[in-house]
């Protein structure tokens, strides 16, 4: 229970619920436990007053009699549906207190979960793959609410009805109370171990059930290379074999449930005999009636279930406990990027990194090794290299994704550990190489880092990205959705409409990371030159691997292994013969092939 100690927080704040269920629990039980003593009060009236009402037989009298004693029957079966309506009735609010509790918690817990998400860095989302995220903020949240819905209110359901019922049966018969209960924790026993092997292979199923299901996605997401492959038949016979181990873990399941209602009704049945034995010897003793029979049966199948959902109940505890845990690995985790408290708006722009050096911690590589330069506010900067120099990591280190290993970021003369980080990054407008698109509207994707978007902007944003008249060639235009990640449009289109996202704010500091390499050489150089405009007393940071791009630099960095081999303008570049040129050459003569 170390693991579920951290719901305790919830179950405070939300301790309402749970008086309030646990009141209605004991209600309902005692509502439960009412019919048992009007069922013994109506056997017993019977079997006293049969004699005298046998006695009477043939005389005017008989009738009278049996009306007296009928009327109290009826009486008592009045009140035992009376009581059954009431507990109903409690039962009701039983579950719109605990379940509605639980409710509430996964509902808190869930945000927690995804809030905190979004405070760790890229280095953790690098170290855990987005399956496993999922998994524990919908199906490990879905385990713990059981234990804080059913398991909270089946335990208090069997706790208070053991407090309340079993020391009354040891009042009336403890001789006939301990055969009664002699099976049941047997029964909870067995019932807590087929139903963890019963979940054992449920998950064994669902594992399964994902390799199956994941196979054919990939089958038909790969259809086209599995025909030009001509591979059809091996696909087949890779689905068979998968399904075969779907179908052999199903029937071991199937033969562990078969066995799990038979025992639980087999050790029911043993409960029964034995308070029906020990109660008819008493009887014959006189020591007890008829009545105390069929009310020590009813209290045996009262006790029969709570008991029986007693081994339930443990073994979603002990999932719900590993869950947790899961949970709490994720929630303990603490982002190293910490807010400063310095908020400068606008910010100038100076940008400066000074020896610095950074390594991924997750990978051990040495991205950056001892970079130094400095960019003045309203300049541009062109990071070129190949692919693995660090040109994207200097990105990641300006917006502060991650912090330098060693030596300083710093912005307007101020070391960026020192700024808030939304008041940094919301001066920082930035294309990733990666393109990412919600699925949402062109719209709403242009203008997805305003707060109040003006449409004036969103619409200026996308003719400065060229893409313009695509959208509006679109049948809904602006309205139109992309799909997830942006599927529907093009590659080329995807990254226009990452550069109208970046720009539509307005930034002090803009990066673009690669932005343009889905482009065709026209569409380049007519975004380059709306991005001229757009540069303006703007400190710009172009990332790429095409000299075409970094010719709009005031200055040029070429980075290789992490270090900067070369710097400059474009023309003092050239004429000094080196690695640059060689590129420069390189993309020139490619240029001149395609066209």
């Amino acid at each position: 229970m170390r693991e579920l100690a951290y719901l305790n927080k919830y179950l405070i704040k939300y301790r309402s619920y749970l008086l309030w269920g646990l009141l209605f629990v004991v209600i309902s039980n005692l509502f439960q436990i009412g019919p048992a003593l009007f069922v013994r009060y109506s056997i017993d009236l019977v079997m006293n007053n049969i004699q005298v009402y046998r006695t009477l037989s043939s005389t005017p009298a008989q009738d009278l009699y049996f009306g007296v004693f009928a009327r109290g029957i009826l009486i008592y079966a009045l009140l035992i549906l009376l009581m059954a309506l009431l507990r109903g009735l409690f039962l009701y609010f039983v579950r719109q207190t605990l379940i509605v509790m639980s409710r509430l918690i996964e509902y808190d817990l869930k945000n927690e979960i995804f809030e905190h998400y979004q405070t760790l860095p890229l280095s953790f989302y690098r170290k855990n793959n987005t399956g496993d995220l999922l998994n524990r903020i919908s199906e490990d949240v879905g385990r713990v609410r059981m234990y804080l819905g059913p398991s909270i209110m089946y335990g208090l359901q069997l706790f208070t009805l053991f407090m309340m019922l079993i020391p009354f049966m040891f009042y009336i018969s403890p001789r006939l109370t301990l055969f009664a209960l002699i099976p049941l924790p047997l029964l909870s026993f067995s019932i807590y171990y087929v139903n963890n092997i019963i979940e054992r292979r449920s998950e064994e199923i669902q594992k399964s059930q994902s390799r199956l299901s994941t196979f054919v996605q990939e089958a038909f997401s790969g259809i086209r290379v599995i025909k030009s492959f001509n591979r059809e038949l091996v696909s087949a016979e890779n689905f068979a074999r998968e399904n075969d181990e779907y179908k052999r873990r199903s029937l071991k399941l199937t033969r562990v449930q078969a066995l799990f209602f038979p025992l639980m009704l087999g050790l029911i049945g043993l409960s029964t005999i034995l308070t029906v034995y020990e109660g008819s010897v008493e009887v014959i003793n006189g020591t007890l009636t008829f009545g105390n029979i069929a009310e020590f049966l009813m209290y045996v199948n009262l006790l029969t279930w709570p008991v029986a959902s007693l081994g339930w109940t443990s073994s979603q505890v002990q999932r719900a406990e590993a869950s947790q845990k899961r949970i709490n690995e994720f929630l303990n985790t603490k982002t190293d990027i910490v807010s400063g408290t310095l908020a400068i708006e606008p910010l100038q722009g100076k940008v400066e990194f000074d020896h610095v050096s950074f390594t991924y911690s997750d990978s051990g590589i040495e991205a950056l090794k001892s970079v130094s330069f400095r960019l003045d506010p309203g300049a541009s900067l062109a990071i070129i290299g190949g692919t693995g120099s660090g040109k994207s990591t200097i990105s990641n280190l300006v917006t502060r994704l991650y912090d330098a290993t060693s030596g300083e970021v710093r912005i307007d003369g101020i070391p960026i550990g020192q700024y808030d980080l939304h008041c940094l990054r919301s001066q920082i407008g930035y294309v990733p190489q990666d393109v990412f698109l919600f699925s949402d509207t062109i719209y709403n994707n242009i203008a997805f880092g305003l707060e109040n978007p003006v449409e004036g902007k969103v619409l200026q944003a996308a003719k400065d990205a060229d893409m313009y008249q695509n959208i509006m060639s679109f049948p809904q235009g602006f309205a139109t959705r992309v799909g997830e990640r942006g599927i529907t449009l093009s590659g080329g289109q995807k990254q226009r409409v990452s550069i109208a996202r970046a720009i539509v704010r307005e930034p002090r500091i803009l990066i673009l990371d690669d932005a343009l390499s889905a482009v065709d050489t026209k569409t380049e150089n007519t975004i380059l030159n709306s991005m001229r405009r757009i540069m303006q007393d703007r400190t710009t940071i172009i990332i790429s691997h095409r000299v075409s791009s970094a010719k709009l630099a005031s200055k040029i960095l070429f980075l290789q292994d992490g270090a900067i081999v070369e710097e400059g303008t474009h023309e003092e570049l050239v004429s000094k013969g080196g690695a640059y040129r060689d590129l420069y050459e390189r993309q020139m003569a490619t240029d001149e092939v395609e066209s």
